[in-house]
């Protein structure tokens, strides 16, 4: 095997270059009207915004900061602005059942009007009924009923005592009813004289007047039935009067509402009550307000003829498209708010409030999918509604029955809108997983990519929406050298020279930032040492635990050998995440062997501190070395393997072929270079595989040598497949330039053993034998030797067993 060359300085950063612009600066580019790289997402969601089919409803999927949000939007907006408007929606009293409003449903533009009629009308009838019941005519109708009544009462009484006069008896009326006398000429008979009276004349009276006593009580009996009678017929005359005050008015607004049916039940439900509580509009203003100053929430007040605009759609903009920034259950699907009268809160329609999902109706609902599933209750309301078809507004302690109380129950509304819910992929996968209604409501799904193909119609579409955000937030124009290094920084982000990314966040805020360095600078346009910069200063700002670590390092605390050799010694790379910050740091893994069973420990799963793909790396090479070398003899060693001065826990398996090669060092004795570091995971067959972070690895070793001294042998080994990964920092790549610091590419276990000893690992004869003094056979050597220790120990023991039970015999046998 040769020895590997290093990467050319050119592989280590594949850089934009800027004369492939024929622009000058942003501002000669068009903005950009598509989206960069979406069309898969973009298809399904023109997909699912058409068809219009029960539970096609779509959840965007993707990371934070791709621009779902926005694109959505715009999507949606366009789709709503083709659309026409849909209608209002009312909550209005229901006479017969109060605590049940009735939902009214008019066409766009029409709530607001009849609210201002009824308005109208019982400002009317205020002026209208008592005018017309304080009339001469009304007035002297009454009193004609009323003196017909009494002149009723008193021709019964006359005609009654005319019978009794006839008869010698008088009727007179006394303070406590009416009474009769015997008379005798024509004066009233006392009792003295009437007991002076013959026995049969006083019983001849006796009789007279017990007649006389049963026809008054038959007049009694019959004055509450003409007072009622009179009473039906005053009040027939008030609902006659009140009727022709009524009935033109509420016949103007039958024909303003006449193709609406549902209106036209409400009008004549309300012409049915005025008529019944006429009373109520002749008792002045000031009994229709409360202490409060607002109108009352009794039902019987006047104001139980207003009009709840529910929603109202007159903004002639199409269907409604809704956000919902705060999804809990009540902001969803409406409330009944309530007010405080007399140390009581009360309710009625007029409180009812909307939600979203009233708003949204007939249009478009969006709502964050985290913040959805973390409301009580939001989420379940929503499947309830969509499943329904419909929406409920219900208090939650009434769903969940934990209250008795009377509430209102009002109509549910008819619910036809597109819900779309945005969030990441696990809680979508979660839900489907976990969540049977989910998939029948939420059909469609638009996954955003992360990254696009880098490509020079994708670089011009970059450098277009570069121009597009400077634009629309009123930055500096970007000189193409600028857009230049955007585009690096993209495929930096991406951690990939092919690719870049489409978080479109970070670039806007790249943008903003470079913006702001360029003003202080005092550049315009921007320029790419602006861009430079605002990298350089977000790094910096984050990088107060890197500089520490760094810092430990260069003082001794934390031991990292940058030269010399070392057996079962090796650096490898690790990557440190801090929020949205991450970078590599060296950690020293060191390696050990004994003679044994055949057993690799790994100390940070015996102690609890390695997570299980770290645990299941460090099985797979103690499967290589099972594989290479106890194919004719037992492997009788036991090894441990250990990060040294972690204690914060070790998770990946980036590390194992660090690992491997410290294993193998301390295995054939062979001594390691310290001046390289490594990174990469290795299967059973020793093939070296791709890990993240390359880049962040890479540099982070480098930022330890260069503080040390770079000598020209230190450098990094990392998968070869890695490679296409490569967007290092421009210090790494000058100084690859320069010869001061390599990075080398292995695909295999032996190709970086060879680059880490110097020795060449040896391939397998004919005869199955390893070449003299390759690695390999050192390896194989070292093992036999302790297979032959360990059977020499094995057979004393073995003889002193037997030696013991002969001895044993023989005292038995004496």
């Amino acid at each position: 095997m040769n020895k590997s060359a290093p990467l050319s300085p050119d592989r280590l950063c594949l850089q934009c270059d800027a004369s492939q612009f024929t622009f000058t600066t942003t501002e000669e580019l068009a903005d950009l009207t598509e989206i960069i790289g979406q069309d898969r997402a973009v298809q399904a969601v023109h997909f699912g915004i058409g068809i219009r089919r029960e539970g096609y409803n779509l959840y965007v999927m993707g990371p934070s900061g791709m621009g779902k949000h926005s694109m959505v939007s715009q999507f949606l907006e366009q789709r709503a602005a083709a659309q026409e408007e849909p209608d209002d929606w009312c909550y209005v009293n229901n006479f017969t059942l109060p605590h049940k409003p009735k939902a009214l449903r008019l066409p766009h533009g029409r709530g607001s009007e009849l609210a201002q009629q009824m308005a109208q009308l019982v400002e009317e009838l205020t002026t209208v009924l008592p005018a017309a019941f304080e009339s001469e005519e009304y007035r002297d109708q009454i009193e004609t009923l009323e003196e017909e009544l009494k002149t009723r009462q008193e021709q019964a009484f006359s005609e009654l005592a005319e019978t009794a006069s006839k008869q010698r008896i008088k009727l007179f009326r006394t303070p406590s009813g009416f009474a009769f006398a015997p008379l005798r000429g024509d004066e009233v008979v006392t009792p003295e004289e009437f007991d002076k009276l013959p026995a049969k004349e006083q019983e001849e009276i006796e009789a007279v007047v017990s007649a006389l006593q049963e026809q008054l009580q038959e007049v009694i009996q019959q004055i509450p039935q003409w007072r009622k009678e009179t009473h039906d017929r005053i009040k027939a005359l008030k609902r006659e009067v009140a009727m022709s005050a009524v009935g033109h008015l509420i016949d103007e607004l039958r024909k303003h509402y006449q193709p609406l049916s549902e209106v036209q039940e409400y009008l004549n439900a309300v012409e049915r009550d005025v008529i019944e509580n006429v009373r109520d509009f002749l008792r002045g203003e000031e009994q229709t307000e409360n202490l409060l100053g607002q109108q009352p929430s009794d039902p019987s007040a006047l104001h139980r003829y207003k009009v709840n605009n529910l929603i109202l759609n007159n903004r002639d903009e199409g269907a409604p498209v809704v956000y919902l920034d705060n999804p809990t259950y009540l902001n969803l699907v409406g409330r009944a708010e309530h007010i405080a009268q007399f140390g009581t809160l009360m309710t009625d329609f007029t409180l009812l409030k909307p939600g979203a999902l009233h708003e949204a109706n007939g249009g478009y609902l969006l709502v964050d999918a985290h913040k959805l599933l973390t409301q009580p209750y939001a989420w379940e309301g929503l499947k309830r509604a969509l499943y329904a078809g419909q929406i409920n507004i219900e208090p939650l302690e009434k769903m969940w029955g934990l209250a008795s109380t009377v509430s209102l129950e009002p109509e549910p509304i008819p619910l036809d809108l597109k819900v779309v819910i945005l969030g990441d992929r696990m809680l979508y996968y979660l839900l489907q997983e976990y969540d049977p209604d989910f998939g029948e409501l939420f059909k469609v799904q638009a996954d955003f990519e992360d990254h696009i193909e880098r490509s020079s119609e994708n670089n011009l579409l970059m450098a277009r929406l570069i121009a597009t955000i400077a634009r629309k937030e009123a930055l500096l124009a970007f000189h193409r050298d600028a857009v230049a290094q955007v585009i690096n920084y993209a495929a930096r982000q991406e951690e990939d020279n092919e690719k870049l990314t489409t978080h479109m966040r970070s670039i806007a805020d790249l943008l903003r930032e470079a913006d702001y360095w360029a003003r202080q600078h005092g550049n315009d346009p921007v320029m790419g040492d602006d861009i430079r910069h605002a990298i350089e200063q977000q790094e910096h700002r984050a990088s107060r635990v890197r500089e520490r670590i760094h810092e430990a390092i260069q003082r001794g605390d934390i031991l990292i050998d940058s030269h010399g050799e070392k057996v079962g010694q090796v650096n490898a790379l690790s990557v440190m995440e801090l929020g949205n910050y991450s970078f590599g740091q060296p950690s020293r893994v060191t390696a050990t062997v004994h003679i044994g069973e055949g057993q690799v420990v790994d100390i940070e799963r015996e102690v609890e501190m390695g997570g299980p793909i770290h645990s299941k790396g460090v099985l797979i090479l103690s499967s290589f070395i099972a594989s290479r070398y106890a194919q004719r003899q037992p492997l009788s060693l036991s090894a441990s393997l250990v990060f040294e001065q972690n204690y914060g826990g070790v998770e990946g398996d980036s590390a194992s072929l660090a690992e491997l090669c410290a294993l193998l060092s301390a295995i054939a004795e062979v001594p390691v270079n310290q001046s390289l570091a490594m990174t990469g995971s290795v299967n059973q067959h020793g093939q070296v595989q791709p890990v993240g972070g390359v880049n962040e690895k890479i540099e982070g070793f480098f930022e330890v040598c260069r503080s040390r001294g770079l000598n020209g042998e230190q450098g990094v080994i990392i998968p070869a497949s890695n490679t296409k990964n490569l967007m290092l920092h421009p210090d790494v790549v000058e100084a690859a330039r320069n010869g001061q610091f390599l990075i080398y590419e292995v695909a295999s276990v032996d190709e970086a053993l060879y680059l880490l000893t110097g020795i060449e690992p040896g391939e397998l004869d004919e005869d199955g034998n390893y070449p003299e003094e390759s690695l390999n056979a050192q390896a194989l050597d070292r093992l036999h030797e302790m297979t032959l220790i360990r059977q020499h120990y094995a057979d004393q023991a073995k003889e002193r067993e037997d030696g013991e039970k002969a001895e044993k015999g023989e005292k038995e046998g004496g």
